[in-house]
């Protein structure tokens, strides 16, 4: 696996004759808008076939030999790709690299928000082996706790068992354009309306032929933290052996009373629910100030705490499919695809900068009198989360969402990760 940032002067012709790979190929897989489009920092995805590398925590007893039991690789490959080690010393903690044909194993789960299905069905078609689950947001419900179906998605649950995607319905407490903590708080807070809700969704999943659910309540009161629990813990009873999937907001600390994370009580989620997705995006968020979408350091954070929580086996981190358009000064913000983000910067002569602390690309141009600064997603900061899993030997990733173009992330899935299926 290969990863080319481009350097000044440099062209896809020269590229493509270093590392043997046509020129098509390489516009095809990192989404360049034609064969002359590149900008100095643009990182290119270049497949080829070298060894995977895996990443590894050492653990209380580990030792080499056993590390090459384990990835099925002999001992002098670890050691020479570790020539800071000392191999008779492991120490507890120590991150290593172990070059292994043993690809790391995920289960994945894209989000969708239907709107043309027959452009659904085509995306699915595209990227059918790395998807695990689809949670297809289609789903609200009533103050009373009748939950109801927003969007057709009929053909989509049926092409999903045909491509072996599990279909997820995901629900939330979606109204107009935004989340309503008060109607999360009215019906959780009434016995009558959590009971009618956890009914009308077991309902609705049965007679619509899905895997599970993927329960999506953001915002939810602080007040309504332990309600939570009996609506997921009632839920997961009603449901029996269909998958019990939650979302929820990305914190570092427990902090009950907060109107964001508060309702979120990590280890009594992680035992109702059969999987447990940490929202770990938008740590940059719309109006915000001019951040990393999901830096790196703050992710690793995240995992830190929630595994001291979850079971890192039931345990998923979000990677985000886009990319945050800031005014300067303002914050005004635009969103787009991580493939646009890309190709604004293409479009506009901006060379790419990469963050080494956040493990992110971003660039600066000018439209006007206004400076714009954009933070996106790259195949170098995919790398660097998919190592996190690896690492904390986490379960898997979501991706919001997949109607968004992100072509080497689903590359380097198809060529580099084991996509569970089930």
């Amino acid at each position: 696996m290969a990863v080319h940032v481009v350097k000044h002067g440099e062209n896809l012709w020269v590229i493509s004759n270093r590392y043997n790979v046509s020129i098509q190929s390489i516009v095809e897989i990192n989404g360049l808008p034609s064969a002359t489009s590149i900008i100095p920092g643009i990182a290119l995805y270049i497949p080829d076939r070298a060894k995977q590398v895996r990443y590894y925590r050492v653990k209380s007893g580990d030792q080499i030999w056993k590390l090459a039991k384990q990835f099925n690789i002999d001992s002098s490959a670890i050691i020479a790709e570790n020539p800071g080690i000392n191999p008779n010393q492991l120490r507890v903690g120590q991150i290593i690299t172990i070059p292994s044909l043993e690809k790391l194993e995920i289960a994945t789960l894209g989000f969708i928000v239907p709107s043309s299905i027959s452009n659904v069905l085509t995306i699915l078609e595209s990227i059918a082996d790395q998807l695990t689950y689809l949670a297809i947001v289609a789903y609200s419900f009533t103050e009373e706790g009748f939950a109801f179906n927003v969007t057709k998605d009929d053909a989509i649950v049926t092409r999903c068992k045909e491509l072996n995607i599990t279909p997820l319905l995901m629900i939330r407490n979606f109204t107009g354009s935004n989340f309503s903590p008060d109607l999360a708080g009215k019906v959780l807070e009434n016995p009558t309306s959590r009971a009618n809700l956890v009914a009308s969704i077991v309902n609705l999943t049965i007679e619509r032929g899905f895997g599970g659910v993927s329960i999506d309540l953001e915002f939810i009161p602080p007040a309504r933290r332990n309600d939570f629990i009996t609506f997921l813990t009632d839920l997961k009873i009603a449901l029996g052996e269909l998958i019990l999937h939650v979302n929820v907001h990305a914190k570092t600390a427990d902090i009950p009373t907060n109107r964001i994370i508060g309702a979120y009580d990590y280890a009594r989620i992680g035992q109702a629910a059969d999987l447990v997705a940490v929202m770990t995006i938008d740590y940059g968020y719309p109006g915000g100030p001019s951040d990393p979408i999901a830096p790196i350091t703050w992710m690793e954070q995240v995992i830190q705490y929630s595994i001291t929580q979850i079971n890192p086996r039931k345990l998923q981190i979000a990677l985000p499919l886009y990319g945050y358009d800031k005014v300067v000064h303002t914050n005004a913000t635009h969103a787009s695809s991580v493939l646009a983000a890309q190709n604004l910067a293409i479009s506009t002569g901006s060379p790419i900068e990469f963050d080494n602390t956040a493990k992110a690309p971003l660039y600066h141009y000018w439209l006007g009198v206004e400076e714009h600064v954009v933070w996106f997603e790259d195949i170098r900061s995919y790398i660097e989360k998919f190592r996190l899993m690896d690492v904390y030997q986490l379960v898997g990733t979501t991706i919001w969402q997949i109607s968004l173009p992100a072509p080497q992330i689903w590359t380097y899935l198809a060529k580099n990760i084991a996509v569970v299926k089930i």
